[in-house]
């Protein structure tokens, strides 16, 4: 190869949370310190960094969301704060040398295939062009905020925040605020803001399954034991993960088997509602209409109590539009408010699907070429006439309810698939078609006897499915299973030359 056609890098990942911190770790596992990590935010950590929500706590337990092998011996409770997991990110960037390799306040616009280099292009807002050998992309599935489409909406003279941007001067003591919004996000910050507003009005689309949260402090005692045992702490991440990973294995994958499992976690739910509010008519206004698990389910001992609270009030008829000084509801009335919150998520499909454009042989665009046929990920990872690419939010990608799982077995493929390149002493590598539909095939197979194909979740709005229909975000396979097909997948499945 030529040196004009020489890479600038050998590895660029976009993306520094969880997703690129531990594929640079891999990277640097197999002695490639020649990488660059890209970042639109001015710090680490993903959705971590962006979002610090009053509230923000994690909704798996720390135990099992962490790198398996990167225990933290020093979580003040079971379920933590986003500001410990923030933390905790930065730790572990630091710990392995991850900060130097990252450049912050970049945005990448795009990346083409350059055929002739065997390389890949990499456009920078500004126009600057990087180029790099391998392109990994760890954008997250909660990377790009979403805007609800309302009417008038820009026309509301208050303070309008999202949860993705929070202002962290904003105090809501005595002001009369509107949440839209009541997911796994709302679901923490609104018993935040109902112990301070003066009026709090949740608008709700879809009500939301919520269980009781069993959180522990954890005693300096503890930490101490941890730190100086790493096995008790992996002890109790044994059974925080083997729970969890029952409940997707079982409920919710196999859910044609064990549906009574699903039906046994609604009547916890039910049994939540009815002992935190004795009001039945706000009961059944709270009382999704789909089953549990459809959507992702939260954990919180406090949201159905807010509702309680002579402030806050539910408002489930919808907007009808939003005004300079307040909401006018679907059935004519008006609600007068000073802030306005959005909880309204992010876009998983349109914008995230890829993050970026992505061009790779004979002109492939990613995104059109999944909106064209169908979402597809060989390993939630590969995509054929993508050399050189691996896409960490893919769709078949992730695992449950535990990012971390899914990291697990992508760093592991990342191995494998880099190993072999190396010893073959060659340049690309591209998944074949035929191991990619063979692979699409197996994962629609599998999820016929899903909660998310055979379970009433018509009305849950959920982001696991894409715009067709298809539960494609999730792979419906056990961890266990995951991490082993990424350890010995058929070197065949990919074209090494």
């Amino acid at each position: 190869m030529t040196a004009e056609h020489s890479a600038a890098f050998d590895a660029l990942i976009v993306g520094a949370g969880f997703g690129g911190i531990g594929a640079a770790i891999q990277l640097k596992r197999l002695k490639i310190e020649n990488f660059v990590i890209l970042d639109r935010e001015d710090d680490l950590g993903g959705t971590w960094h962006v979002n610090h929500y009053p509230g923000l706590a994690v909704d798996v337990p720390t135990t099992t969301y962490s790198y398996f092998f990167e225990p933290n011996p020093n979580w003040s409770r079971l379920f933590s704060t986003g500001a410990e997991i923030k933390q905790y990110a930065g730790d572990v960037a630091d710990k392995y040398d991850v900060r130097r390799h990252i450049r912050y306040n970049t945005v990448v616009e795009s990346a083409r295939w350059d055929e002739d280099a065997k390389l890949w292009r990499v456009t920078l807002a500004g126009g600057e062009t990087l180029s790099t050998r391998y392109l990994i992309t760890a954008t997250g599935f909660l990377s790009q905020p979403k805007v609800p489409d309302i009417a008038g909406i820009d026309d509301f003279a208050g303070k309008v925040i999202h949860t993705t941007d929070w202002d962290d001067n904003y105090r809501a003591d005595g002001k009369r605020v509107a949440i839209i919004g009541t997911g796994a996000t709302a679901v923490q910050l609104i018993p935040v803001l109902a112990k301070s507003a003066a009026e709090l009005t949740v608008y709700q689309r879809t009500a939301i399954w919520v269980v009781p949260k069993i959180d522990i402090r954890f005693s300096e005692r503890a930490k101490r034991l941890f730190a100086r045992v790493p096995l008790a702490q992996r002890a109790i991440r044994a059974v925080t993960d083997t729970i969890y990973e029952a409940m997707i294995s079982t409920a919710v994958i196999r859910h044609r088997t064990f549906r009574r499992l699903n039906i046994a976690a609604a009547d916890l739910a039910k049994m939540h509602r009815f002992a935190s509010i004795r009001d039945k008519e706000l009961r059944d206004r709270l009382t999704p209409d789909y089953d549990f698990g459809c959507k992702r389910p939260t954990f919180s001992n406090g949201y159905y109590r807010a509702f309680t609270k002579p402030n806050v009030h539910l408002q489930s008829e919808g907007i009808d539009h939003v005004q300079a000084d307040g909401i006018v509801n679907s059935d004519g009335t008006k609600t007068e408010i000073d802030t306005l919150v959005l909880a309204t998520g992010f876009d998983l499909w349109e914008a995230n699907f890829p993050a970026i454009e992505v061009i790779g042989r004979q002109g492939r665009n990613l995104g059109k070429w999944w909106r064209d046929t169908r979402f597809q990920a060989y390993q939630g990872v590969s995509m054929p006439y993508f050399p050189n690419f691996l896409s960490l939010a893919s769709p078949y990608a992730f695992l449950g309810l535990n990012f971390f799982n899914t990291m697990e077995y992508q760093m592991r493929l990342m191995d494998r698939l880099f190993t072999e390149v190396k010893r073959r002493g060659a340049t690309t590598f591209e998944v074949t078609e035929e191991a990619n539909a063979r692979y699409l095939d197996r994962m629609t197979e599998l999820l016929g006897d899903s909660l998310w194909t055979i379970g009433n979740c018509a009305t849950s709005r959920s982001y696991y499915y894409n715009p067709s229909g298809e539960p494609s975000l999730l792979r419906p396979t056990s961890t266990k299973e995951a991490v082993r097909e990424a350890s010995d997948f058929p070197f065949s499945d990919y074209q090494i030359s």
